[in-house]
């Protein structure tokens, strides 16, 4: 087996064990990999090979953490993402709150803890749950 075909080899196991851990920097050391069976496609010494897939893999590995580490988080924060709990965006009736902003509400079934989360003051009606911590709602009106 020649050198090249090594290093497809390792690429392809590198993109696999990606597609099983869902580790984007495995895809960057698959691109190395790649970097290193193009130099043996050239015929270029299996030194140089090695030292094209490094510098190859970690630099993308450096530019995607750098890119992800200045894009920062778009995703809402887990309690508030509607991906993740079913239940934000849901509809409540709360019947009255008391001077805290806490109010007892029903919701599935069951009794509910509330906590008011929107502008100005709470009033009675129908709210919008915007987020769960633990056993509480968090409320904003509709």
């Amino acid at each position: 087996m020649n050198d090249a075909t090594t290093w497809w080899l390792l690429a392809g196991a590198l993109v696999a064990a990606e597609l099983l851990t869902g580790s984007f920097y495995l895809l960057m050391l698959a691109l190395g990999a790649a970097t290193g069976a193009l130099c043996a496609h050239l015929g270029l010494g299996m030194q140089l090979q090695i030292v094209a897939a490094a510098a190859a893999g970690a630099l993308s590995t450096f530019a995607w953490y750098r890119y992800r580490r200045a894009k920062g988080s778009d995703s809402p924060a887990i309690e508030s993402n509607p991906d993740v709990n079913l239940d934000i965006g849901q509809s409540v009736q709360v019947g009255q709150w008391d001077s805290l902003g806490h109010a007892q509400v029903s919701y599935r079934g069951a009794t509910w803890h509330a906590q008011f989360a929107g502008p100005g003051s709470p009033a009675p009606g129908m709210h919008r749950i915007v987020a769960l911590r633990g056993n509480t709602l968090e409320l904003e009106p509709c």
